[in-house]
C-alpha cells in the first residue's frame, strides 16, 4: 500500500493552494461567514470553470472529470486549511455520492451534468431535531399518490440547506427508507438558516409539507447507497480535518519561533517543544489514517467501512486537540476574535461532531469487527 502522492496529484494540491490562497484569504472567511448565503458565488464559478473541482468524482460519462478519492483528499486538504467558505463539502462529498450510490442512471444523467458545471448547488437531507446519523432513526415520510411522491415532515443541521437547487432526503415509505430529490424552490419546503458555532459552514433546518418530490433508485433500497455515502463522507471530512489541523500546527510553530520573551523564542522553552511534539506526532498519524480511507474509497475496498470510521474518529479529536493547543500556543492572543485560531477551533469543534463524534464511530467500528 503506497500512501504516496504522485506529481500530477501534487501539482493538482499546488495549483488548488495557490487558488485558496488568493480566493480565501482570512479577510475573505470573515466577510463571507458574516452573510446568509455563507459563500461567494463568483469563486463558486471560478472552481468550476479554471479547476472543474466540482467535476472531480463525477464520471465523464455524466461531465465529470473522473478522478478518484485520492484526488478528492488532496483538494478537500487544502480547502480544509484555507476554511473555505463554499457549498463545496455538501454538493461533492454529500450530494454527488449519494446520487453515485443510489444506482439510478436517470438521477445521475438529469443531475450530476449540472453540478459538475457548477451551475446546481445540492445537498443530502438525512438528520432530523435529534441530530443522528442512523438511518433507522429518519422519520420524514414520503407518499404516492397516482405518480407523484411528496414529503412531510423536516431535516436538521443540512448543509446549505437554505441555498441548494437540489436537496436530495431520505425519507421512509410504505417500502422502507428510500431516496428523494427536491428541487430547492418547491411548494411546501421551508428552508430555515440555523446559528451554528461554526459560521463558515453554514446549516439550515428544512421542513417539508406534502412537498413534491422525485423518487432516486428503488422505492425501500436507499440503505445500502447511504451508508456507503456516510462513509465516503466521513473519509472526505477526515481529509479536510487533517488540512486544518496541518495548517494550525504550522501557525503554532511559526509563532514559537518568533514569539520573544524573556529574551528568547518561546519555541526553546520545553512545555512549548512539547506541545509542539504533540501536535506532529498527531497530525502524521492522522494524515495515515485519512490517506488509508482516500485509498479505500478510491479503489472501492471492502475495508471502506472501517477505514471511515477510523478516519473519521481519530482525525476529529486530532484536529481538535491541535487547535485547541494552537491556542495555548498563542496566549492571550488566541482567544481574541481578531485572531485567525478561534476560527480553526470552532470548525475542528463542528467538523468532531459532523456524521457522528468520535464515539459513535469507535462505536461502529467495534460492532464491523464484531467486537
Amino acid at each position: 500500500m503506497n500512501f504516496g502522492f504522485s506529481e500530477e496529484q501534487e501539482e493538482l494540491r499546488r495549483q488548488v493552494r495557490r487558488f485558496l490562497e488568493e480566493k480565501s484569504p482570512e479577510t475573505d472567511v470573515r466577510r463571507l461567514m458574516a452573510t446568509t448565503e455563507g459563500y461567494d458565488e463568483a469563486v463558486w464559478r471560478q472552481m468550476a470553470d479554471q479547476l472543474g473541482l466540482q467535476a472531480m468524482i463525477i464520471p465523464e460519462a455524466h461531465g465529470g472529470a473522473g478522478f478518484g478519492f485520492v484526488e478528492l483528499e488532496v483538494v478537500l486538504e487544502e480547502m480544509g486549511a484555507a476554511l473555505l467558505c463554499a457549498p463545496y463539502f455538501s454538493t461533492v462529498a454529500l450530494a454527488t455520492n449519494a446520487l453515485l450510490t443510489a444506482n439510478d442512471e436517470g438521477a445521475m444523467k438529469q443531475w450530476l451534468p449540472s453540478i459538475a458545471a457548477g451551475d446546481t448547488i445540492a445537498t443530502l437531507a438525512l438528520t432530523e431535531d435529534a441530530g443522528s446519523w442512523e438511518l433507522d432513526k429518519v422519520t420524514t415520510s414520503a407518499t404516492k399518490a397516482k405518480d407523484a411522491w411528496t414529503l412531510s415532515g423536516h431535516k436538521s443541521f443540512v448543509l446549505d440547506g437554505h441555498t441548494a437547487g437540489l436537496i436530495l432526503v431520505a425519507a421512509r415509505t410504505s417500502a422502507g427508507l428510500s431516496l428523494f430529490a427536491v428541487e430547492g424552490d418547491a411548494t411546501g419546503l421551508t428552508r430555515t438558516p440555523l446559528a451554528t458555532m461554526d459560521q463558515t459552514r453554514k446549516q439550515a433546518r428544512l421542513e417539508f409539507a406534502d412537498t413534491p418530490a422525485t423518487l432516486v433508485g428503488r422505492d425501500g433500497d436507499a440503505a445500502p447507497g447511504l451508508e456507503k455515502t456516510l462513509q465516503l463522507a466521513a473519509v472526505a471530512l477526515a481529509a479536510e480535518q487533517v488540512g486544518g489541523a496541518q495548517r494550525v500546527l504550522d501557525n503554532a510553530v511559526d509563532y514559537a519561533k518568533n514569539r520573544m520573551q524573556f529574551g528568547r523564542p518561546i519555541g526553546s522553552f520545553q512545555a512549548i517543544k512539547h506541545k509542539c511534539a504533540d501536535m506532529l506526532l498527531q497530525v502524521e498519524s492522522a494524515k495515515s489514517a485519512a490517506y488509508y480511507g482516500a485509498w479505500a474509497a478510491a479503489t472501492d475496498d471492502e475495508e471502506l467501512a472501517l477505514a471511515a470510521s477510523l478516519a473519521k474518529s481519530y482525525c476529529s479529536e486530532a484536529y481538535f486537540h491541535c487547535a485547541a493547543e494552537n491556542i495555548q500556543i498563542h496566549g492571550g492572543i488566541g482567544f481574541t476574535w481578531e485572531h485567525h485560531a478561534h476560527l480553526y477551533f470552532k470548525r475542528a469543534k463542528s467538523s468532531e461532531l459532523f456524521l457522528g463524534d468520535p464515539a459513535y464511530h469507535r462505536e461502529l467500528l467495534a460492532q464491523r469487527l464484531g467486537i
